[in-house]
């Protein structure tokens, strides 16, 4: 049995960070091309010691308040990723405290939380992967009424050099005029730096060229430096729209209807179902099995009008690994093809004659019953006279 596999799927595929109300909350998400492979620094057993300020739920709003910019390393100890970061973030940390003294300059301070000992605060900064690097500026990570951050995320590369220059970057940004111009350092000037999601939904539209043989569509987090954090992850999700084959026009569903009136009901058969999963839920991975029937519909204009009707069945999985939205697909091997042909007129002499013929039959048939009844009538009245 032959599968088909796409990973990556980005071109056809668009992507909004949402609230929670489902509103677009900013641009369109442009991933860009496939991520690079993450420069490391080579792994080495010098020492390094400390030289990030380790940050808590207690302390994390002063110092942040404190200093222009805050750049902070959020970071698990289980995450291999993390590990390797610490030595190149500490060195790096190290060497921006030698240039920018905190009691003297104070423009750039880097730190770090760990989020197994500080859940809500990572959760707070929507944190699901490690280890993440955030820029907090001071006078714009302003929250609104949900307690939103706006701040940037750093993707560049984490050996110690890349960290160094990146941070020299953001202290020079602040050196000329102070804090202001460091608020003009957007991220998009700099492919290495994004702004951060301030919530954790996503919109995801497009469509996606599968084979017509067995498969599955699956919604995940995916990285080639980055460790993710299950029990974080939650993959509720709301379903407006999930069709296959080309989208039929309103004419062209109108044409088919009138051939068959029940057709399209199982178009869309997802459409607004929602699958919600709470955060007490953890590691829940909510998978869709869909039947897929191909449906073929030849018009008396010779037009043919392709429908694609599917069953769903749909049910939550408790998964170690890092929660998903799967779709097994399986497309069935029949397919249903339906014909409208135009009648003769001589079937119509045909028919009009049948239906002539018959309400004379009926006819007869009634004035017989109507004779032989009052006839009947007459009889029983005779014999009463006699």
């Amino acid at each position: 049995m032959m599968f088909w596999e796409q990973l990556n799927v980005t071109k056809t595929v668009r992507k909004y960070s949402i609230d929670r109300n489902l509103n677009p909350t900013g641009p369109e998400f442009q991933s860009g091309p496939v991520p690079r492979v993450i420069k490391h620094d080579e792994l080495v057993d010098e020492e390094y010691g400390e030289g990030s300020l380790s940050l808590n739920a207690r302390n994390f709003d002063r110092i942040s308040h404190m200093h222009p910019v805050l750049v902070v390393n959020f970071f698990a100890p289980w995450c291999s990723w993390s590990n390797r970061l610490r030595p190149s973030w500490e060195k790096a940390a190290k060497i921006m405290r030698e240039r920018y003294d905190p009691e003297m300059d104070g423009r750039i301070l880097l730190g770090k939380v760990d989020c197994t000992e500080e859940n809500e605060l990572c959760r707070r900064n929507h944190i699901q992967g490690y280890p993440s690097i955030r820029i907090f500026r001071k006078g714009s990570d302003v929250r609104d009424e949900h307690g939103h951050h706006e701040h940037e995320a750093y993707y560049g590369d984490r050996d110690t050099d890349s960290l160094v220059t990146t941070m020299e970057e953001l202290a020079a940004s602040v050196s000329l005029e102070s804090q202001k111009l460091a608020l003009e350092d957007k991220s998009g000037k700099n492919p290495d730096k994004k702004p951060a999601p301030v919530t954790g939904g996503c919109r995801i539209e497009g469509f996606v060229l599968v084979k017509k043989v067995p498969g599955n569509l699956v919604f995940a987090a995916r990285s080639g430096s980055h460790s993710f954090d299950a029990s974080q992850m939650n993959m509720s999700h709301i379903i407006t729209r999930l069709t296959f084959g080309k989208k039929i026009t309103p004419k062209g569903m109108t044409d088919v209807s009138r051939v068959l009136p029940y057709i399209g009901q199982s178009h869309n058969k997802l459409y607004n179902q929602a699958y919600i999963t709470h955060r007490a839920d953890a590691n829940i991975t909510i998978e869709h099995y869909l039947q897929v029937v191909k449906t073929e519909v030849m018009t008396k204009a010779y037009k043919i009008i392709e429908d694609y009707e599917y069953t769903a069945h749909s049910s939550l999985i408790a998964s170690p690994a890092v929660p998903a939205a799967k779709f097994h697909l399986e497309l069935s091997p029949l397919q249903v093809l339906i014909e409208e042909k135009p009648k003769s007129f001589s079937h119509f002499l045909t028919n009009l004659c049948a239906i002539i013929g018959g309400v004379f039959t009926v006819a007869g048939i009634l004035d017989s019953i109507l004779h032989n009844t009052l006839r009947l009538i007459k009889k029983v009245e005779l014999g009463k006279n006699f």
